[in-house]
């Protein structure tokens, strides 16, 4: 499969700027898989597609506020850090993304706040990857505290506005509970605590994992040969009551429904060869694009996404090439609102 097919043009109005007022009422696109059926309804409605023993997998992770504003020692140059991830906790060393990075080199020092946090750059990953050690006397858990109220909700840039107060609250699931994640996994933001309540009287069941979103997910794909494109690693972890539960509803013939292209991610990463899930600790660079037999899901609620990214690949390997790209006209031609903020794909 080629880059190129994945090429559409999306008019810039259609980026949803701020999502929709109440969580569940965003607008959901239900594919169908088997009839080749599209149909318009609300991300609520979607009760009416899980029945009692059904299991919705949901990614648990919490976004942290990972971007950083500081200065650069003698210059003062204002200077963007983005937290990637922590490196050593004893030694409070970070991977990070830096903006300007041409100006940022090996022993640099930046401040942060009021000279409240200092850092020192002490490698180059990447041409704007940069390892800090921050320099800093208090217990870890402070050093997280410092953090918290430095540190803003890391929105998408595409968002072309300034950080909200309503943001901290909406870039995150109503479920989230296990900090790591730099960018929210966007299919669980449509899920109210009304609307799980409603499910869960239903008796649909909730599997939780956590997969710990990195920005190596919307990292662009530059080679037109698929099969030669690497996904960065991400963190996750599969509890063993988690698997056990879909594999319970597997064999009683229940529904399984992946909630977003992170769940999905996780959960295939870890199948036995006999198509059942398995508890996992560690890191996953999965890349799922067509074709591909997925083990584990017969349903997958996810948002819209870019043109030629790889959660568009994987939602097209799941919900078949044809088909996606012919949802992907229609929600354009309807006025579907695309990525974090937007509205919803249920794929049944």
């Amino acid at each position: 499969m080629k880059l190129s097919k994945f090429k559409f043009d999306l008019p810039s109005d259609l980026l949803a700027e701020y999502p929709a007022e109440n969580r569940d009422e965003s607008r959901m696109m239900v594919v169908n898989r088997k009839e080749g059926t599209i149909e318009h309804k609300m991300f609520k409605e979607i009760v009416d597609y899980l029945d009692e023993g059904d299991v919705l997998i949901m990614n648990d992770t919490k976004v942290f506020p990972a971007r950083l504003y500081g200065n650069k020692e003698k210059t003062g140059a204002k200077i963007e850090v983005f937290l990637l991830r922590e490196l050593n906790g004893d030694n409070l060393l970070w991977d990070v993304l830096v903006d300007p990075a041409r100006k940022i080199r090996i022993g640099n020092k930046l401040y942060f706040g009021d000279d409240d946090l200092v850092a020192e750059v002490i490698d180059n990953t990447t041409s704007r990857g940069r390892t800090l050690r921050f320099l800093f006397d208090g217990t870890h858990e402070e050093f997280k505290q410092i953090i918290e109220s430095l540190g803003e909700t890391p929105i998408p840039k595409y968002i072309q506005r300034e950080v909200e107060p309503e943001d901290e609250e909406r870039y995150q699931t109503v479920y989230a509970k296990n900090e790591g994640a730099v960018a929210a996994p966007t299919a669980g933001l449509h899920f109210s605590k009304n609307l799980l309540k409603r499910l869960e009287i239903k008796g649909v069941e909730f599997a939780p994992l956590t997969l710990h979103v990195g920005l190596g997910t919307f990292r662009p794909v530059e080679v037109e040969d698929l099969t030669k494109h690497k996904m960065d690693s991400e963190e996750a972890e599969i509890p063993e009551s988690t698997a056990d539960m879909v594999n319970a509803a597997k064999r009683r013939k229940n529904k399984v429904c992946a909630v977003g292209t992170t769940s999905m991610r996780a959960i295939e990463t870890s199948v036995s060869t006999d198509g059942f899930l398995k508890p996992y600790k560690g890191w996953t660079n999965k890349f799922i694009f067509p074709p591909y037999d997925f083990s584990i899901a017969d349903m997958m609620v996810t948002n819209f996404h870019m043109p030629e990214s790889t959660l568009l690949m994987m939602t097209a390997a799941f919900g078949g090439y044809d088909l996606i790209m012919q949802a992907y006209k229609e929600a354009i031609k309807e006025k579907y609102r695309f990525y974090s903020y937007g509205d919803a794909m249920l794929i049944i």
